[in-house]
């Protein structure tokens, strides 16, 4: 019966990953590097690292892991790096993960299994700080959300910057009660809060924000029993395009008109929410920039692995509609 490396993690009580970068002269303490040579003599394997290093040059695999496949943000952003994949003669494994660090987990295994040639992800928070200190067996760029400074490659909006805009134009418009409903598990949520609150404070008015799983189901319960309290916003800011359905879903559930007793401004220009009355206001994200400049920094990546980090920041567009509209 042959030896795996699963059997010598078993052995030395660690995770596959961590016995792949003793093996191959990884970042490891010295401790933990003899305590796996030790797991290898026990258990008898025979690694061969050079075949190994072959088969995964001639994988010629991108590992694609999203947060939510449901999400059209991500649906979009990966027939991008498809596309670009495709047009350099690789193929694409995609991975979604529903915002669960346990299943990111157990795709990142998968895809050192599958021996892929580079990752790219969209990570929850917890996860992209775990990575910021723990080496992979391949590349990383991050899509979406950034991790800590000096981790991974990344490719993301200017968040900050997009939030506070929906803010200001909303102000403009004449709006005053201004809430917000975010997601609760990206850096992504987070910028936009911070862009968010930062505007209001600028505009001399008092922030009132809310978060909820990314998802529509969850948005539209919060939304309901904000909507319906003494406390409810005259106008809301949503951090994506389903957490903006969700609004819209409890705002027509309790009867409310939008713009006239609800203002309503989120991401993500997709095609329903110009379909809706009257018409929803978003940012529109360069989705498929996103994803041709991650397959980019994967690309440079492979070829310099010792180059800095890099972070490339995209601005979004405003696309202006009715439901965020001047009352009359």
């Amino acid at each position: 019966m042959s030896v795996g490396i699963r059997d010598v993690a078993r052995a030395a009580g660690v995770s596959t990953a961590t016995v792949s970068r003793a093996l191959g002269r990884g970042p490891v303490s010295e401790a933990l590097r003899a305590q796996v040579e030790a797991a290898v003599r026990a258990t008898g394997y025979r690694p061969n690292l050079s075949a190994r290093r072959l088969r995964s040059q001639e994988t010629q695999t991108v590992g694609l892991v999203v947060a939510d496949i449901r999400n059209p943000f991500f649906t979009a952003v990966s027939r991008a790096v498809e596309d670009a994949a495709y047009a350099a003669g690789m193929r694409v494994i995609l991975c979604n993960t529903d915002e669960d660090p346990d299943r990111e987990a157990m795709y990142l295994r998968l895809m050192e299994e599958e021996r892929v040639t580079g990752v790219i992800f969209a990570p929850t928070r917890a996860t992209a700080e775990m990575l910021a200190t723990e080496a992979l067996p391949f590349p990383v760029v991050f899509i979406d959300r950034a991790g800590p400074p000096g981790g991974h490659d990344s490719v993301v909006l200017d968040n900050e910057a997009a939030g506070a805009a929906l803010v200001d134009h909303l102000v403009a418009e004449g709006f005053r009660r201004i809430g917000g409903l975010f997601g609760s598990t990206s850096s992504t949520a987070r910028e936009r809060l911070s862009g968010y609150a930062a505007a209001m404070a600028r505009h001399g008015l008092a922030a009132a924000a809310r978060t909820v799983p990314p998802n529509a189901a969850a948005a539209e319960a919060e939304a309901r029993v904000w909507l319906a309290s003494p406390e409810a916003p005259e106008a809301l800011v949503l951090s994506n395009g389903l957490i903006l359905m969700g609004a819209l879903r409890a705002a027509r559930a309790l009867g409310l008109s939008v713009p006239g007793s609800l203002a309503l401004a989120g991401f993500d220009n997709e095609p329903w929410t110009e379909l809706v009355e009257p018409g929803l206001t978003v940012i529109e994200q360069p989705v498929a920039e996103i994803g041709a400049q991650a397959m980019r920094l994967l690309f440079d990546r492979l070829k310099e692995p010792d180059q800095p980090v890099r972070k490339v920041v995209l601005s979004g567009r405003a696309v202006l509609r009715g439901s965020s509209r001047r009352r009359g």
